[in-house]
């Protein structure tokens, strides 16, 4: 999160105003926003945001009637909001750019907003990595940690949020410096966040496991891998991107080539939409969910609630990846049609024996 705002083409920048907000003295990346380039793309990724909204919300409703808990679908609709809120907040500014009270808006708005994402890639690392130790993983002091961890977070988005707001009303340089440094800090604070998935995993594979992996979800265990590394490395991506750029800045008058509008849409919007569109469509509320209540070792592997009846949908029809191409193990999941709905027969055999109870070719 930077002061830095609009650039500009002027060899010489504008006169401050009499009292703040005051005009920004360094290039800010995408500039100031313009009718003719901004508003038709920022108004693309305000439809994707909304749509993502609708995708993330429905999804919660579904589950929530069914009784199962995924409060990170809620966390993934409040992003999304965010971002709408984001996008709303360039199309006036571009619609009044020299009012700096929405400028200030919309670029808190821009580097706060990605925060609920980081937190999200966090709770899905420590699922994983509970699953690989649910001796230790389950411990009280790391669980502590990672609720600290999360305060941390937001005590230090409120800190960069006064510091780039204060900035923009005060011309001491001192009072700049201290902020400027407070906004270094916050945004090296946050890449490490966005990284910090990755180190997780890392540790938690080449950590000896003591007990045998606890799977949960729908989905292979290493799909769940696969789809926590690529969000948290192209999310890293542009948080460094953005890092970079604070600890180099320009003057208004000179922005660089990473003060672009490319850059803005490309290392922000363009990331963040990836991210929510493949954790609908993989349908992370499945992959990762986790049983109502888990609370210790074992809990994952219990299969949550017992006795809870689900309301079958046409989702619920569409064969997951274990039961196309089989488990890890090597072993197919088989149906029965019973009373007109669809069951899933619990038993499993392998890929090269018959259905357990299915009659072989010559005996009647």
């Amino acid at each position: 999160m930077s002061s830095t705002g609009a650039s500009s083409s002027s060899p010489h920048p504008p006169p401050q105003p009499d009292h703040g907000p005051y005009l920004p003295t360094t290039a800010g990346m995408g500039g100031l926003p313009t009718r003719s380039v901004d508003d038709p793309i920022t108004a693309v990724f305000l439809a994707l945001f909304v749509l993502g909204a609708v995708s993330h919300m429905t999804i919660l409703q579904v589950n929530l009637r069914r009784g199962k808990k995924f409060i990170i679908s809620g966390l993934l609709f409040g992003f999304c909001m965010a971002r709408i809120t984001t996008c709303t907040m360039r199309l006036v500014w571009a619609d009044h750019p020299t009012n700096i009270n929405v400028g200030i808006a919309a670029q808190v708005f821009v580097s706060a907003g990605v925060l609920l994402l980081f937190i999200i890639n966090l709770i899905f690392a420590q699922r994983l990595l509970r699953a690989l130790h649910p001796g230790w993983a389950w411990a009280r002091w790391l669980s502590l940690g990672f609720k600290l961890y999360y305060a941390s977070i937001v005590l230090m988005l409120a800190a960069l949020i006064t510091c780039t707001v204060q900035s923009f009303f005060t011309l001491s340089i001192n009072t700049r410096r201290i902020d400027r440094d407070v906004q270094l800090v916050g945004a090296t604070y946050f890449t490490v966040a966005a990284f910090l998935p990755v180190i997780i995993i890392l540790l938690a594979f080449i950590l000896p496991k003591k007990s045998n992996v606890e799977k949960f979800g729908e989905g292979r265990f290493r799909t769940k891998v696969f789809v926590l590394l690529f969000s948290t490395i192209i999310l890293t991506l542009g948080a460094a991107f953005r890092t970079g750029t604070a600890f180099v800045p320009r003057p208004q008058t000179n922005p660089a080539w990473y003060h672009s509008k490319a850059c803005f849409y490309g290392f922000n919007f363009v990331i963040e939409i990836i991210v929510v569109a493949l954790y609908a469509i993989i349908r992370v509320d499945k992959r990762f969910h986790i049983p109502n209540g888990s609370r210790g070792p074992g809990d994952y592997s219990s299969g949550g609630n017992v006795g809870q009846q689900n309301k079958s949908s046409f989702a619920d029809r569409v064969l997951d990846e274990d039961q196309v191409f089989g488990r890890e193990d090597g072993t197919f999941e088989f149906f029965e049609k019973r009373n007109g709905g669809v069951e899933i027969n619990r038993s499993r055999v392998s890929a090269s024996g018959p259905p357990p109870g299915s009659r072989q070719s010559g005996n009647h």
